[in-house]
């Protein structure tokens, strides 16, 4: 039997990624290693939002003396050593320098914003 003519050529793609197809049914071992890995996660997300809090704390008492001292809420050469020293600890760290950098900015943005608040009050 001969196979029928195909209407035109197709150039080779690329070949699509496979994913192994997941079983029905998790085995005990991956739904406990997934519990276990989520709950260090929340912990970790945990730690993260206590740490963001006690930085907000330390650049409010900043930009109030900021303002109190007639200084401006945003200093750019600080932020420039501060993105440099971040971008290297992230390499450091093996985490992406650009991931990084990108989460100080916005870290920065709003602490300026902050500040900005303050020195109006």
């Amino acid at each position: 039997m001969t196979q029928p003519a195909q209407p035109f050529a197709q150039e080779p793609g690329p070949t699509p990624l496979t994913r192994p197809t997941p079983s029905a049914t998790p085995s005990d071992t991956a739904t406990a290693d997934l519990q276990r890995l989520r709950a260090s996660i929340d912990n970790i997300d945990a730690a993260l939002i206590h740490l963001l809090a006690e930085r907000f704390k330390c650049t409010q008492r900043v930009g109030e003396l900021k303002a109190r001292e007639g200084m401006p809420p945003a200093d750019p050469a600080r932020e420039e050593v501060q993105v440099a020293r971040l971008r290297e600890l992230a390499d450091a760290a093996g985490l992406d320098p650009t991931f990084a950098e990108k989460f100080l900015n916005f870290v920065i943005a709003e602490v300026i914003h902050h500040h900005e608040a303050i020195a109006r009050d």
